[in-house]
């Protein structure tokens, strides 16, 4: 019923870790769909007043962004008039007959003596010709694109009251065949990259499969299945160090790991007593506490925003559904009707919404069922659509797919009206995780 139940496979593996920095973009972001009318925006590249040329086009990465929120249309620079970097060198009037709703403009600067770039924004109302927000971001040159998509979220909360997700990242496994020396296998490496594709980071590489990557609240460690050994074992990793603990390695099943909203504990699946069942276990003491008893198989936990409960995946009736546990009391209710198959549930952050893989008539979609008012909406249209996440704001869900035989990397709006495809450059890519906000 999960792809962790059936992927368990014989050994005899390659394991490396290490860390790696790419400056290309691993996933190419492709808009299939926006919103009927986006905001029409003008993004004026910043001025450099530092020497040579800048590393990094703050503004361009700025546009970027925005664009492929499918919510946005940034203006041409061939199309701009002028391009003022401060307020007494604009001329609003340009700007409204151009069509522009809002107007970027800014600076940067750069201290030798610190090694510090310091990039000045304001955001303006054209209409209006009021500021809409201003503000300044410090970096070295080697987290400089950090601060283009800063200034992208600080734009888009701005204009449309909602946290940006462009300072985010996220995780992905890729499966690749290998040639050497006439012979051939499969290797498979789990990465993270910016939200834009950009700056990838190979974080493990093993001739056996990887699974259920996951994120720690502080966006500092991650957690993931990894078949190296003789059986599936949780590992836990420090993204800035490298460093690997193994957490559970028990006879059976050991998998779906999933950090606690404060940290200190993960939920996941083991099967060390006969039966896939639910625990959760502390980080600091590794002590196990089991949170479901059942004859049937319950999978797939996912913590609550709360911290107090937890969804997971059971066929205890019947056939794979979504179900919620209070911590507390061990009290366990059905949440999903609708369909035949559902698994692979997550609640946005404001508990309001469980998107999961829903499967009706036979074809498996990315689905989002409102938990108040119990209304399911397919929001995919692919085949095969599985491992959903949602990204900080709650907004999007990225999710695996396959697009002409090849797995990639897709995203949709929760509402259904954006959708994307973010193949990759280098091998077929599945199990994305969406990193919380890291600001720079």
């Amino acid at each position: 019923m999960t792809s962790l139940l059936r992927k368990v496979m014989a050994c005899g593996c390659l394991l490396t870790t290490f860390v790696g920095m790419n400056a290309f973009a691993d996933l190419t972001i492709e808009i299939t769909q926006g919103q009927d009318n986006p905001v029409s925006i003008a993004i004026v590249p910043f001025e450099w007043t530092g020497h040579g040329t800048m590393p990094e086009d703050l503004s361009a990465i700025a546009s970027e962004d925005l664009f492929r929120s499918g919510q946005f249309e940034p203006m041409s620079r061939s199309n701009m008039l002028s391009f003022p970097h401060y307020k007494k060198e604009v001329h609003f009037r340009d700007w409204r007959l151009l069509g522009a709703e809002y107007l970027l403009i800014g600076h940067v600067d750069y201290d030798e003596l610190e090694k510090l770039y310091s990039a000045h924004y304001v955001l303006y109302n054209v209409p209006s010709g009021r500021q809409v927000v201003a503000g300044m971001f410090s970096s070295n040159a080697l987290n400089l694109r950090d601060i283009g998509h800063a200034i992208s979220d600080r734009v888009y909360e701005k204009i449309t009251g909602i946290t940006g997700n462009f300072s985010t990242r996220i995780l992905y496994v890729t499966e690749h065949l290998i040639e050497v020396n006439g012979s051939s296998f499969k290797e498979y490496r789990l990465e993270v990259a910016d939200a834009d594709g950009y700056r990838v980071q190979n974080l493990l590489k093993s001739s056996e499969p990887i699974l259920s990557p996951d994120w720690s609240e502080d966006g500092q460690r991650i957690a993931y299945v990894s078949f190296e050994s003789e059986r599936p074992a949780i590992y836990t990793q420090e993204l800035k160090t490298g460093k690997r603990t193994l957490l559970t390695s028990y006879t059976g099943l050991n998998g779906a790991p999933d950090w606690s909203p404060d940290g200190t504990q993960i939920a996941l699946v083991l099967s060390k007593d006969g039966n896939p069942e639910i625990y959760t276990i502390d980080i600091a003491t590794k002590k196990l506490a089991r949170v479901t008893n059942h004859f049937g198989i319950d999978t797939e936990p996912r913590w609550m925003p709360d911290g107090q409960s937890l969804i997971f995946t059971s066929n205890r009736g019947g056939k794979p559904q979504i179900y919620k546990v209070i911590l507390a009391t061990g009290f366990v209710e059905r949440l999903t009707f609708e369909g035949d198959y559902n698994a692979r549930g997550q609640v946005t952050p404001n508990g309001r919404y469980l998107v999961m893989v829903h499967r009706n008539n036979g074809v498996f979609h990315i689905a989002v069922q409102d938990l108040k008012r119990g209304i399911v909406r397919t929001l995919t249209e692919t085949d095969l659509d599985e491992s959903p996440s949602i990204s900080p704001n709650g907004t999007m869900v990225v999710y695996a797919t396959k697009v002409a035989g090849r797995g990639i990397l897709a995203a949709v709006s929760v509402d259904g009206s954006v959708k994307m495809q973010l193949p990759s450059s280098r091998g077929d890519v599945r199990e994305p995780a969406w990193s919380p906000v890291i600001r720079p």
